[in-house]
């Protein structure tokens, strides 16, 4: 289970780079496009901004990911080998949400 964790943390990791490797790059295969850039009124660019608010999310939702995780592990250790908790189901439902939502984001 500790070796699960640390590949999806580091599949995590490797997505987040990815992304903003692709992001500098210019998005679609090194493809540059023309767009005006929108400004904030406060002078930010608009779409460094929404870079800002997503990689923010994308660190609160992995830091849950991993909480829940970590509380997964507990559960399967201390119950019996056929029997699953219904928490334990909501869960998993839960981390598979949250893997949904943090991919959704990074292929932005």
């Amino acid at each position: 289970m500790k070796l699960w964790f640390r590949r999806c943390a580091l599949a995590l990791l490797l997505a987040a780079f990815c992304s903003v490797a692709l992001s500098q790059r210019g998005g679609r295969g090194g493809v540059e496009q023309e767009e005006p850039e929108t400004r904030m009124p406060n002078g930010k660019s608009q779409k460094e901004e929404i870079l800002k608010a997503e990689y923010q999310q994308n660190l609160k939702d992995a830091a849950e990911l991993a909480d829940l995780a970590e509380q997964l592990k507990a559960d399967l250790e201390k119950n019996d080998r056929y029997i699953l908790s219904v928490s334990t189901l909501k869960k998993t439902d839960e981390i598979e949400k949250l893997v949904k939502r943090i991919r959704t984001r990074l292929r932005h």
